[in-house]
């Protein structure tokens, strides 16, 4: 790829992260030479994956730190030292710089600003940083290069000898903690218990007799129930749990939001028979016989059930059976059961709020995490997988080669303490036979195993007796060490739920902690798709999918990072499956109606998957055959299919708003009409961009006109039915098909408009296209107005008067397909572009694209559109306008034919996380 250059542009933390764009040019660069007064532990092991990759292509690199105000801890050092293409120097003085140079031979370029080599600073902080070029800002790049010169002459290296006196002198910065510990704090709730509150405030005064609360582990789901009660003033309420343990820290918690009479809190357990007031209870006490023989069915006005999961068990039913207080709250982490019961249907389909894995993260509510996807161990060419034998899973090599990467990517602490999971019971007691061997002690634990053996190996975990324990799916759920500072799963993902249950083990805060370390070892495992999945925290597309493996991920301060060669297994797996396979979604809507309590619609979906995975699959025309897929009883007429296919396949994926607007707007409209001006002023109220061609282009889409283009022997507009939804003179109609359907129709057509407006949110209605959106080349003729759908005659471009999309494959699969052989390919902020052949400067066709190059003020609009390759699916990536660079214009011959070269300057500057995605290889 011939590098291209851009001006100066700023990287900040808002629109994509600083360390998306280190990242991009550590692995373009050479060598690089860093120069930073502070690093933390916390963005090392995303950093570490790179250097190890950088490793494999002989690229290494050159770190200048210092000592200033002691901000360095010895621990980074130590971990700096374990990478083995990286040099560290130490410079003396205070170092306070932060810049970032990076070597790619005949070219350099920097980025400089206020940034330290932090996780705060990368990921979070408000940062400005300028990155510049050498062939387009020499002067700057070659200053910055003289100072970094400057510092090398005085520096010394990071060796054990330096880091054994350092640490020996090293006197912490005091350390201003601004997480006010709960003994001093005053406990009020947090933005998220706040909307979960509201909500059961509403399920109350609507008369809801039960709810039930999902909160991921470590959220605080005690302190909102806490909340919850304080807010509700019960006579007697009753907190039912299936451990002591865990009752017992609920009272301490629930007292210290409450306050008042110690004497109103009281435990009733196995240990303790008092009750009071606010009663803590385990579920083996309350249950027994003798115990309810003595209670009036109404002796509580307030019953709490924690682990709601656990509220199908016969123990549980006895206390729905015997108590009917004024209200039943269940709170739960993990309301998906493996074992089918429905726990939505025990507390009346009343969910109340959720606060998943994802979300938590962003409102940092757990301890951030590092995930690090890496390939398993390969024994003779091949990767371990489902048939591995216990010889090759543990044996002393794969072993080894497993610590040297956990030690490699570290832990936050002195000392690990870590939870791996393994893929059977014999492997676990090999394994941690060979841990302890070679000086890491590890115990294995079963589901043989008594609770008081766990109990007693968790103790030896957190006070360093033990490093690891070792398990196969034993701590899916009840248990938190909250000590962990590495997960390491070295096992197929039989389930995504069950993937984030284990990751949840040890991200509850914890004092001092400021990351977890998951180590991914990734085999040629069939499900290995599932991992991107429950960590995206929502089902969404393959292509989605394939384009989030391309680049890091981020909720919050965690990120998620895959190795290429990871990447590549997981992407091999997706090929291998359909993620919107009737099977899968059989299972989603089994799922959701359990949740719900009634047959769901397409926008229920939204939370938890992306509705696309109905609207876009080629196997059913509309939601509405789906349910009758489903046993569901649908009533639809020919004509009405049709016209739901065409809401459903062409408006509901939300790629503008305008047409659903008008038709939620006819539907709800008792004449079944507005005028221009209502019509105006509802686009106006919702940010739309309205123009004549825009309202044109609208009819031409609702009268199905746009559409009247042949596919195979008929036209789209025939297999839609071939019926106008409005007519338009002076005002909008709704056309007697949409007025006078079925119930079933009126439903389903409204269920799909308003999943299209919710999907339509991401896009930016006062602009035709959305920067970094995806469009297929359909969805670019309607967006840019045109009267008809031109889009399988477009190819790779379409000249219409001053407008003309280009569409870039980047990487072509097919080497005889038109264009293909043409090198499209990105650099920095300019694409290298070849017209269609033959053409020639004087061609028509080239001279509307370069009308007004030469004298700057280019006529013809160009919006660039661009994917991967073709196995990323039909739809592009908008990267915005581009103008013709002048200079660049040469007609040139390719394979005997010609053709004319020109490089495109994208207007607005492509971020790092775009650029990986598309072009990186």
């Amino acid at each position: 790829m011939n590098p291209t250059f851009s001006e100066p542009h700023l990287l900040t933390n808002r629109q994509a992260k600083i360390w998306q764009s280190l990242r991009q040019e550590l692995y373009a660069c050479r060598s690089f030479t860093w120069a930073v007064a502070f690093i933390s532990a916390d963005i090392l092991p995303p950093f570490k994956l790179v250097m190890e990759e950088l490793a494999d292509k002989k690229v290494s690199g050159t770190i200048i730190t210092g000592t200033y105000l002691a901000f360095n801890q010895p621990r980074v050092f130590q971990e700096l030292l374990k990478i083995p293409n990286l040099k560290v120097l130490i410079a003396p003085g205070p170092l306070h710089a932060k810049g970032y140079l990076f070597d790619h031979g005949d070219y350099q370029t920097s980025i400089v600003g206020s940034a330290n080599f932090t996780r705060s600073a990368l990921l979070a902080n408000q940062e400005w940083c300028l990155k510049v070029d050498s062939e387009t800002n020499s002067s700057l790049v070659n200053q910055l290069k003289a100072e970094f010169a400057d510092l090398q002459k005085d520096a010394v290296p990071l060796t054990p000898a330096w880091l054994a006196d350092y640490e020996a002198n090293w006197v912490p910065a005091p350390r201003v903690d601004l997480r006010v510990t709960r003994e001093t704090q005053k406990i009020v709730p947090n933005a998220m218990q706040t909307e979960a509150l509201a909500s059961l405030d509403q399920l109350l005064n609507n008369g809801a007799k039960k709810a039930l609360v999902v909160s991921a582990t470590g959220t605080g789901k005690t302190y909102l129930a806490a909340f919850a009660v304080k807010a509700y003033r019960p006579k007697r309420f009753l907190y039912l749990v299936h451990r002591e343990e865990i009752a017992r820290k609920a009272l301490e918690s629930f007292y210290r939001v409450i306050g008042g009479d110690k004497k109103d809190f009281a435990l009733l357990t196995g240990t303790s028979h008092q009750e009071a007031r606010y009663t803590f209870a385990t579920i083996q006490t309350v249950s027994q016989d003798q115990f309810l023989a003595g209670k009036k069915a109404d002796a509580y006005d307030y019953i709490l059930i924690d682990e709601a999961h656990r509220s199908a068990a016969k123990s549980y039913q006895k206390i729905f059976d015997h108590f009917k207080p004024d209200f039943y709250l269940g709170l739960t982490a993990t309301p998906e059961r493996m074992d089918q019961q429905d726990v939505f249907a025990l507390f009346d389909y009343n969910l109340a709020y959720e606060i998943r894995l994802p979300d938590a993260l962003r409102n940092n509510m757990l301890t951030p995490f590092h995930y690090i996807g890496i390939r398993d161990y390969e024994v003779d060419g091949q990767v371990i997988d489902d048939t591995s034998q216990l010889s090759q899973l543990a044996s002393s090599d794969r072993v080894r080669y497993i610590l040297k990467e956990m030690d490699y990517y570290g832990y936050d602490g002195d000392r690990p303490c870590g939870l791996v999971f393994c893929s059977r019971q014999d492997e676990a007691k090999e394994l941690a036979q060979e841990f302890t061997k070679l000086g890491q002690p590890a115990q294995a634990l079963t589901n043989q195993d008594s609770p008081a053996k766990r109990q007693a190996a968790i103790k030896k975990l957190e006070s360093g007796a033990l490093h690891y324990l070792i398990t196969v799916d034993l701590f899916n759920e009840g248990v938190d060490i909250p000590a962990l500072n590495q997960i390491v799963m070295l096992r197929n993902t039989q389930s995504a739920t069950v993937f984030i249950q284990q990751l949840g083990r040890g991200l509850r805060l914890f004092p001092g902690q400021d990351f977890v370390t998951v180590l991914d070892f990734i085999g040629n495992y069939q499900n290995n798709y599932l991992i991107p999945l429950a960590l995206s925290g929502k089902r969404i597309s393959r292509d989605q999918l394939k384009y989030q493996l391309r680049t890091v991920s981020f909720a919050g301060l965690s990120t998620i990072n895959f190795s290429q060669i990871a990447a590549e297994e997981i992407l091999h797996s997706l090929d291998q499956v359909k993620l919107d396979s009737l099977k899968e979604l059989r299972e989603a809507y089994k799922e959701k109606k359990k949740q719900l309590g009634r047959t769901p619609l397409l926008y229920d979906y939204r939370d938890k998957y992306s509705p696309l995975l109905w609207i876009e699959n080629g196997r059913l025309p509309h939601y509405g055959a789906f349910l009758s897929k489903m046993g569901e009883k649908i009533t639809l007429n020919s004509l009405e299919s049709k016209i739901l296919s065409f809401v459903t396949k062409e408006l509901a994926p939300g790629q503008r708003p305008h047409e659903l607007l008008l038709l939620k707007a006819l539907l709800a409209s008792k004449e079944g009409s507005i005028s221009d001006s209502d019509f105006h002023r509802l686009l106006r109220d919702h940010g739309c961009y309205d123009s004549a061609e825009l309202e044109e282009s609208v009819e031409k889409v609702l009268s199905l006109d746009f559409f009247d283009v042949k596919v195979g022997k008929t036209t789209q507009k025939e297999k839609y039915g071939n019926t106008s939804l409005v007519s338009h003179e002076t005002s909008w109609i709704l056309s007697p098909a949409l007025a006078s359907g079925s119930p079933d129709f009126k439903k389903l057509v409204s269920d799909a408009i308003q999943t299209g407006l919710y999907l339509a949110r991401d896009t930016s209605p006062q602009d035709q296209f959305t920067l970094y959106h995806y469009y297929d080349r359909k969805d670019v003729c309607r967006l840019l107005n045109w009267p008809l759908d031109v889009s399988r005659p477009m190819y790779g471009y379409r000249l219409s008067g001053d407008v003309c999309p280009i569409f870039i494959t980047n990487k072509k699969e097919d080497t005889e397909q038109r264009n293909s052989r043409y090198d499209n390919h990105a650099s920095g902020q300019v694409l290298t572009w070849y017209t269609r052949s033959p053409r020639h400067l004087t061609s028509p066709e080239v001279v509307g694209l370069l009308r007004g190059v030469e004298n700057g003020a280019q006529v013809t609009k160009l919006p660039i559109f661009v994917k991967r390759s073709d196995a990323y699916g039909k739809r592009f990536c908008y990267l915005g306008l581009a103008k013709i660079v002048p200079d660049s214009v040469a007609e040139v011959t390719l394979k005997g034919k010609s053709t004319v070269k020109m490089d495109l300057q994208l207007v607005t500057p492509l971020l790092a996380k775009q650029f990986e995605q598309l072009f990186e290889d």
